[in-house]
């Protein structure tokens, strides 16, 4: 069993859960969401999405994102999926971080949209 992220209880009073493609989704958010340094054990964990909302929206920014972001994915996660494109884009304050990745479990193509202000889609 996949627990569903973040963490609940269902509603018979148990530890709620995934489906597979729903966890490793839930995994996708957490990698782009948690800033190196924040896990004490793991203190290299994540990517700079965080640090990066406030940084000048640039081209140069959109860059450096897509490459930290596919490399977090890639290493953290690489042995549940295969990572095909990040592509971020910006809209004003906003950075929109799209993910393009297959499932290695079922060969399932997905797609995660996240937002740099923590909404996803």
């Amino acid at each position: 069993m996949d627990i569903d992220f973040p963490y609940r209880v269902d509603a018979r009073g148990r530890t709620a859960g995934a489906d597979h493609a729903g966890h490793v989704r839930d995994m996708v958010e957490l990698v782009l969401f948690t800033s190196p340094g924040e896990r004490v054990n793991r203190p290299d964990f994540g990517c700079n999405l965080l640090d990066l909302v406030f940084a000048g929206n640039s081209p140069e920014l959109a860059a450096t994102l897509e490459m930290t972001a596919q490399a977090a994915l890639q290493r953290w996660l690489g042995d549940l999926l295969t990572v095909e494109s990040v592509t971020v884009t910006s809209q004003e304050a906003t950075l929109r971080v799209h993910v393009a990745y297959v499932l290695t479990a079922t060969g399932e193509s997905l797609t995660a949209t996240v937002l740099g202000g923590g909404t996803s889609s």
